[in-house]
C-alpha cells in the first residue's frame, strides 16, 4: 500500500515505520485526497483521533496527526502534516463524521483551524477561555487565575 501511494503522490509522502507500524508524513496540500483514498480503497473505515503536537521552535512548529484504523485489514496507520502557526487543515469530517469532535479538540487545545469544519468551536473550555493550552508556550496558570477570578469571582485553587 505504502509503495502504491508513494508511487503516485512521490515526494509529498515520506513514509516511515515506528514499532512497528506504518506513518507517512505528508504534504498538507495531499491530505484530503490521501484520506479518501485511504477509506475508499485502502478500506481505513475508522478515524482514531486526530490530534496535534506542537514543537515551537521549529519554523512550522505543528503536527496534525490523524490515526486511522481499517478493521478488514486490522491494521493501523498515521499520517502526519506540517503546519505554520494560522495555517488551516481540511477538515475530515466529511470523511468520518466522528472527526467532529476530535477536530473541535485540536482547535480548542492548540488553535488549529480545520476548513471546512461544521461547528469549529470550543468542546472542553468555556467560550470566553483566551489562548490554547495544550501550546507548550502557554500560561494555564495566569489565564486560569484570571478567568476564575472575572467568571466566578473568586480566587483560583491553583
Amino acid at each position: 500500500m505504502i509503495v502504491k501511494l508513494k508511487r503516485t503522490y512521490g515526494s509529498g509522502i515520506e513514509p516511515l515505520i515506528y514499532a512497528g507500524q506504518n506513518y507517512m508524513v505528508v504534504d498538507r496540500s495531499l491530505i484530503p485526497e490521501l484520506l479518501h483514498v485511504l477509506r475508499n480503497e485502502e478500506q481505513f473505515d475508522y478515524c482514531v483521533d486526530v490530534t496535534a503536537v506542537h514543537y515551537p521552535k521549529r519554523e512550522k512548529p505543528f503536527d496534525v496527526v490523524w490515526v486511522l484504523y481499517s478493521f478488514p485489514r486490522n491494521e493501523r496507520i498515521r499520517l502526519k502534516t506540517l503546519i505554520a502557526d494560522g495555517e488551516t487543515v481540511p477538515s475530515s469530517v466529511p470523511i468520518w463524521p466522528t472527526a467532529n469532535w476530535l477536530e473541535r479538540e485540536v482547535y480548542d487545545m492548540f488553535g488549529i483551524k480545520f476548513n471546512g469544519h461544521p461547528d469549529l468551536k470550543r468542546i472542553l473550555l468555556p467560550e470566553g477561555w483566551k489562548g490554547f493550552p495544550l501550546r507548550k508556550d502557554y500560561g494555564i496558570l495566569q489565564q486560569d487565575n484570571e478567568w476564575v477570578q472575572i467568571n466566578l469571582g473568586i480566587e483560583s485553587g491553583q
